[in-house]
């Protein structure tokens, strides 16, 4: 039988794995005021995360690109209005403030 001692220290680990866990991503999308879809990506909690996409009203694609913790990060590209690829824009991360 484990002692009193060993039990907890067993407690403790799984509750400090759990406790370094990222939520998992959602799914999620937002919409134009006509219903049509505006942008899809993932999100944990109310932050953005991942790689996202942002719509015109008739369908086309607009803008796409990554997201880490909020910040838009790495290539984004933008989109012509026949959906084509116009111009692609590497964005640095953003140091962190002090």
């Amino acid at each position: 039988m484990p002692t009193q001692k060993k039990a907890t220290k067993k407690v403790a680990k799984k509750v400090a794995k759990k406790s370094t866990k990222k939520p998992a991503a959602k799914d999620h999308i937002v919409y134009h005021k006509d219903g049509t879809i505006w942008a899809t990506g993932k999100m944990i909690g109310d932050v953005a995360e991942g790689y996202w996409e942002w719509f015109r009203k008739d369908g086309t694609k607009l803008r796409s690109g990554y997201l880490q913790n909020g910040q838009q990060v790495g290539d984004w590209t933008t989109y012509d209005k026949h959906g084509q690829v116009y111009k692609v824009t590497t964005i640095k991360p953003q140091k962190k403030a002090k």
